[in-house]
């Protein structure tokens, strides 16, 4: 089964990083992983202090990812997975990938204007390094308006 990751956070671009990955999930019978990902805190004099900001952090990315994945399930009829890792981004979506050989897709969402976001300027940059293709979907892409002027 082909599997669409999608990192998850609180952006439009993943939002519509997510739509893309659906559709293109429903059209070959495929799936839909969501990675919610929480920076690790560094505030080490206080370790009590940061376990607790950490783990509200990824309470908040749990909400958010199942909250997307209801969206999802509602609009498209797809259940995805859900993952949630601390740590650095870049580093963390590259342990992801290098454990799920399943993956058949890394899908990111840009941000309009010249900085399109750390994760897409990263991952452009390493494309031809990745175990799958990525697909970069533009800030308020829409298949479904795409699809009408045609």
């Amino acid at each position: 089964m082909r599997v669409f990751l999608v990192v998850m956070d609180e952006t439009k671009e993943a939002r519509c990083s997510l739509r893309y990955a659906s559709r293109r999930a429903a059209a070959v019978d495929g799936a839909v992983h969501i990675l919610a990902l929480v920076p690790q805190q560094n505030v080490s004099a206080f370790g009590a202090v940061q376990a607790t900001i950490e783990q509200e952090a990824r309470d908040r990315a749990e909400v958010l990812a199942h909250g997307a994945a209801g969206n999802l399930l509602a609009e498209s009829g797809i259940m995805p997975a859900i993952s949630v890792r601390v740590g650095n981004a870049q580093a963390m979506v590259k342990e992801f990938l290098a454990e799920h050989e399943e993956v058949a897709a890394l899908v990111l969402g840009a941000a309009a204007g010249n900085n399109p976001g750390p994760l897409v300027t990263h991952f452009s940059a390493q494309a031809g390094n990745l175990p799958c293709p990525l697909y970069i979907v533009p800030e308020g892409y829409d298949e479904m308006a795409e699809k009408r002027t045609d």
